[in-house]
């Protein structure tokens, strides 16, 4: 038996190194529809009741803008489901929540009302006349209606262009409102100079001013005689007739936004500017052919407001004028004008369009650019490259950073409804932005929906959610948000698994989401995983996240491995080679890199922290030696104190050998197990570690934590889960820090 399980492990380390399985110990993973044990109650989204699908909300330039079905029927029962009726009317509302879903997700487009009633008609077959009376409760008390959007490929683009277009149209209500008032002071301007001009004071035009009603009750001959001796001559310029004139059809003639009135009364008027596009050099183009008009528009407006005030002086302004938006406008006189949209696929992008996209973010234009990601796991099988060349596309974004100048926004489609609001605040932002989505519709990949491998690929840090806006604040504390993500002080989330063992009993681990639980679920990469048989299972085999916590001399003794479900939901074990190790290195070094930016583990703060923890003890430990020189002999109540102050610095109690502790007083704050698990070990106020959850990791984190001690100062005591893999190694190991 021992020979055997010898010859697994040998095996198990072989396709670690090499890649190759050894068909007599390891299977294949090809078919057997894999996923990572944490996706087991995600057979069935349309069953579940999360952020989707959502409700694109028309006419709101806020977070408002974008509901989510679950929390708008939340928000209905909180309403309607009171009394004797509550119940009934929960039991019903929530089946018709369900039936929308699952409509939605089978591809039925159109707004929530239409989905509302294609669903209530579905479930009113089942004839309880009361199932009426609940839905019209529900409905009523839901006062938003909008198109119903899912979470698949099509939803970043559709969710950006629908809060974009919102937030144009109230852009495009202040510009209204701003020139409509400029052209009719303008128009009052030149009405009342005519007004007093010799043609203005004419008895026929007064005439025509009266109209036909009063025309016989006035002399206007005489009127315009006594009008002629009574105003002032006229001394309105020739020079600033022409020039409101010219602003008028200016202002008239603009393009960027939609007229007022209605097209049909405009007949001959020019079509307004359109504003999304679908490349870079597209939308360049465009802001550079109308540059002179948007310049000319800008001019024309900032002169009209000094003409209505009174205050153009020719002599000053004309110069100054005349120069106007030579070097292109400042970012507040482009503030008022509409936005530009692209939308972006990066499958499509090639090596020009990036430069273009790297040219608008940093250019401070008002362009916002939907960088959309379906696919960041590359086919590497095809050809040389490697896992990092498939996750590039994710490093626009950390450039995009580097330019200090725009919004950027990172997220996966799943987060996008958390999102909403960083949405809008970029849509707002007064220059270029960046928005970074990975859809997650690679499906064909992994036989997942979108929504699913999206918040995989977040959650396992290979594409996590960040914003960084630059107009928050003076300093990245202020700019970056990086909390979006979870558990965001620790390399990988950890989450609570429970499963049924041969024996029928209940089994309940922590489990670590890296990078490699996401690989794993991608069919292409399946020569880098081996199935385990379930009788072949030893102590060689650990997790992922502790595998990666070890340093590696020579070759190893422990081979990392992942819980993995099959398409019957049964447990199986699966190991991986090191090609995936490296890369989920890797992507763990640009956490890091992110939670720095973010101020989680800042290695300057720590930095500081530990000098100033230095200085702290060299001062301590000189007033120490400073103070018996300055103390008498000790009186009798002297010595009781120190006595007693003696017996309060011992335990109190021993520590029982079955119970982890660690010996606090005497850490040197090495970092070492504070990094291995931050939820489970956290330091107290003198900077020295304590077990702060004892729930929060595994007893194998417990001991590696111990055998990395560098003072050797934690007991792992007996382990909460007797069940745990590995169990009897990992006892063995604790033994020498009892």
């Amino acid at each position: 038996m021992d020979r055997d399980m010898e010859a697994d492990t040998q095996s198990h380390v072989a396709f670690f190194l090499t890649g190759r399985r050894q068909p007599e110990h390891l299977d294949a993973v090809d078919g057997l529809d894999l996923r990572p044990a944490l996706f087991a109650g995600y057979r069935e989204l349309s069953q579940l009741r999360y952020d989707f699908p959502v409700v694109l909300v028309p006419g709101r330039a806020d977070s408002q803008s974008v509901q989510s079905l679950s929390g708008l029927i939340d928000g209905a029962l909180a309403t309607a489901a009171r009394g004797s009726d509550a119940e009934r009317i929960r039991k019903h509302v929530l089946a018709l929540e369900q039936e929308v879903r699952a409509l939605a997700e089978g591809g039925a487009g159109g707004t929530l009302a239409a989905l509302w009633n294609a669903a209530a008609s579905r479930l009113a077959k089942d004839a309880d006349p009361s199932l009426a009376d609940s839905f019209k409760r529900a409905r009523a008390a839901i006062k938003v209606d909008g198109e119903v959007a899912i979470c698949d490929a099509a939803l970043p683009a559709r969710l950006l262009r629908h809060a974009w277009s919102a937030v144009q149209k109230q852009k495009a209500e202040r510009f209204r409102k701003d020139l409509d008032r400029l052209v009719q002071k303008l128009s009052d301007i030149l009405k009342a100079d005519f007004a007093r001009s010799e043609a203005g004071r004419s008895p026929a035009h007064l005439q025509e001013s009266v109209g036909t009603g009063y025309g016989g009750s006035f002399d206007f001959d005489a009127l315009s005689h006594l009008l002629a001796t009574a105003l002032p001559k006229d001394t309105f310029p020739e020079s600033r007739r022409q020039r409101i004139r010219e602003l008028l059809a200016v202002l008239h003639a603009q393009q960027f936004f939609p007229p007022a009135t209605a097209p049909a009364a405009l007949a001959g008027a020019p079509a307004p500017y359109s504003f999304e596009f679908e490349s870079c050099a597209e939308a360049l183009a465009a802001f550079r052919e109308r540059s002179p008009r948007l310049i000319e528009l800008a001019r024309a407006i900032a002169i009209a407001q000094l003409e209505i005030d009174g205050q153009y002086n020719e002599a000053r302004h004309d110069a100054l004028f005349e120069q106007f938006g030579a070097n292109g406008l400042d970012p507040q006189d482009l503030e008022p004008f509409p936005d530009y949209l692209v939308c972006l696929n990066a499958a499509k992008m090639h090596a020009e369009e990036h430069a273009q996209l790297m040219e608008i973010l940093s250019s401070g234009l008002q362009i916002k650019v939907l960088l959309q990601i379906d696919d960041i796991l590359e086919d590497a099988a095809a050809g040389a490259g490697n896992l990092s060349a498939g996750l590039r596309s994710r490093q626009v974004a950390n450039m995009a950073i580097g330019l200090n100048e725009a919004y950027v926004l990172q997220s996966s489609s799943s987060n996008l409804f958390r999102f909403r609001e960083r949405i809008v605040r970029g849509l707002t932002f007064g220059g270029p932005a960046l928005f970074s989505v990975y859809s997650g519709a690679n499906g064909a990949a992994s036989g997942l929906p979108p929504y699913l491998v999206s918040a995989a690929a977040m959650e396992s840090r290979a594409f996590p959610a960040f914003t960084y806006d630059p107009s928050a604040g003076a300093n990245w504390a202020a700019r970056f948000y990086l909390e979006g993500n979870s558990q965001v002080d620790l390399d990988w989330p950890i989450q609570g698994f429970a499963y049924e063992d041969e024996q029928h009993q209940r089994v309940s681990e922590d489990l670590a989401f890296t990078l490699v639980d996401f690989v794993a679920s991608d069919r292409r990469y399946a020569r880098h995983l081996a199935r385990v048989p379930r009788e072949k299972w030893n102590g060689s085999m650990i997790a992922v996240d502790e595998s990666l916590s070890r340093e590696r001399k020579g070759l190893p003794d422990k081979v990392p491995s992942v819980l993995m479900v099959d398409a019957d939901n049964v447990l199986q074990r699966v190991i991986v080679d090191e090609r995936l190790i490296r890369e989920a290195r890797r992507c763990r070094e640009m956490w890091h890199s992110l939670q720095e930016l973010g101020g989680v583990h800042n290695s300057h703060a720590e930095k500081l922290l530990a000098r100033e923890k230095k200085a702290w003890e060299e001062r301590m430990q000189k007033e120490a030696e400073a103070q018996p020189a300055a103390v008498p002999a000790a009186t009798p109540a002297a010595a009781a104190t120190a006595v007693a102050a003696s017996a309060a610095a011992e335990p109190e109690a021993e520590h029982s050998p079955d119970e982890a502790w660690i010996d606090t007083p005497r850490c040197s704050t090495c970092n070492e197990c504070t990094q291995l698990n931050g939820k489970m070990f956290a330091y107290n106020g003198n900077m020295q570690a304590y077990i702060a959850d004892i729930n929060a990791g595994t007893y194998a984190q417990l001991v590696e934590a111990a055998e990395n001690c560098q003072v050797a100062i934690i007991h792992p005591g007996k382990p909460r889960n007797p069940n745990e893999p590995g169990i009897d190694a990992l006892l063995k190991r604790a033994e020498a820090f009892i």
